[in-house]
């Protein structure tokens, strides 16, 4: 049982933490950059944000599953070593052992605790029961639906009656009824003051979802990842996914999240390399579709929704639209241009036409045609390629702006790329 607490009790922190990846032959991809969060006992805190803010990492640092690149990670005050012993953790893809039971599952987490046997026993008995599996305790993961998968994921956790709950996309894997039956019931067994967990933090790109659940919502850029803004969330529990003063709450987190990634801004004329978001051209070419299907024009998220993608991923692409030209983007819609309708009305040879003409309006594919034409054979190594996109473009992930530049170019007939001989031509 978890002792009583005072409210503002910090569980565990992250004070300046950074974190940073090396890659091959140029300096290191920064994934989060003075990330500053405390726990607080009895609370949920929900980590929001587009693919690439580093929502994932975060658990993991305040876990201890990840070490950070510099800052602090505390727990009770004082520094973290190793693993976190105050948490469960739910993981997305249900991580369970598929040799063995439900029950077997539950209990071999409590057995490598190193439980007495009868406590064991009777732990997993319990957490079972709570999270309606009574019933299919010999039953393996190959018969269970995953929704009871993901309940035998939180049954694991519950067992260690652990202080903190962390949740990374817990419920992404399952369909919408049973998301929105597992949300309420984790509420059920956080809500005793009297006993653990005290706090959850769960990681989610599912607006609705943080604000059904969480107390603070913590906002996130990308690239890298940083805090953006918190949002407090003072609507009373429990809590109605279709009362206005939830659906007003979303609105405003759509705004925030839609004003970061797709800011309305004039456009000026700049000899500077643009950044490349990291969206396919046949991604790109499928939202011009969907737009011109729906009168030219769509909210972001209404977007997302109809296609079953993450909503920063359809932002990203969105962007990489809006780069080419295809479309605008004001507030929270996406609007498609003279231009985008040209190359949507235009047949397959005529597209690749419009692609490449709109490439060629980017300093990047500018510079890597000329440099092509300039090589002898008239091809260029992907090392001198990764080289020029590092020297213009440092604060980006070059192997990935070198994937989304190789993807553009070949789909506008712009060059070609040989993945045996890493060369462009």
């Amino acid at each position: 049982m978890a002792e009583s607490t005072n409210e503002t009790e910090i569980l565990c922190e992250l004070r300046g933490v950074g974190k940073e990846y090396p890659q091959a032959g140029g300096s290191p991809l920064k994934v989060l950059e003075d990330i500053g969060l405390a726990v607080k006992a009895n609370e949920v805190i929900a980590l929001l944000g587009p693919s690439g803010c580093g929502k994932s990492t975060i658990l993991r640092i305040l876990a201890g599953l990840a070490a950070p690149s510099g800052g602090e990670v505390l727990y009770h005050g004082a520094p973290l070593a190793g693993l976190n012993p105050g948490i469960g953790f739910v993981f997305q893809s249900f991580a369970l052992f598929p040799w063995m039971t439900v029950l077997r599952n539950v209990e071999s987490m409590l057995e490598a605790r190193g439980l007495p046997p009868a406590e064991v026993v009777e732990r997993a008995a319990r957490a079972i029961r709570t999270v309606g599996l009574a019933g299919f305790e010999e039953a393996y993961p190959r018969e269970l639906s995953g929704g009871m998968k993901q309940r035998v994921g939180m049954a694991r956790a519950f067992s260690l009656e652990p202080e903190m709950l962390f949740m990374d996309e817990p419920f992404s894997q399952v369909d919408a009824l049973t998301a929105e039956s597992l949300r309420a019931e984790v509420l059920d067994v956080w809500a005793p003051k009297d006993r653990n967990p005290k706090s959850i933090v769960m990681v989610s790109h599912d607006i609705k979802e943080v604000v059904y659940m969480a107390d603070r919502i913590v906002v996130l850029d990308a690239h890298p990842g940083r805090v953006r803004t918190i949002v407090e969330n003072t609507l009373p529990r429990p809590r109605d996914y279709r009362s206005p003063a939830l659906l007003q709450l979303v609105d405003r987190l759509h705004d925030i999240i839609t004003g970061m990634e797709m800011p309305d801004v004039p456009e000026v004329v700049s000899t500077a390399f643009e950044p490349l978001p990291h969206a396919g051209a046949g991604e790109i070419e499928g939202l011009l579709e969907y737009l011109d299907a729906r009168g030219g024009r769509e909210d972001v998220f209404r977007i997302a929704t109809d296609t079953d993608r993450e909503y920063g991923h359809v932002i990203t692409t969105a962007n990489a639209a809006e780069l080419l030209g295809f479309v605008d983007t004001p507030h929270r819609t996406v609007v498609l241009s003279s231009e985008g309708s040209r190359y949507v009305k235009a047949s397959p040879a005529e597209r690749k036409a419009v692609f490449r003409e709109k490439l060629l309006e980017l300093r990047l594919f500018q510079r890597v045609q000329e440099a092509i034409g300039q090589a002898e054979g008239h091809e260029l190594d992907k090392e001198l390629v990764l080289e020029l996109i590092a020297m213009n473009l440092p604060s980006e992930n070059f192997e990935a702006t070198f994937v989304t530049l190789v993807n553009w170019g070949r789909f506008g007939d712009l060059f070609s790329y040989d993945e045996v001989t890493e060369r462009l031509g």
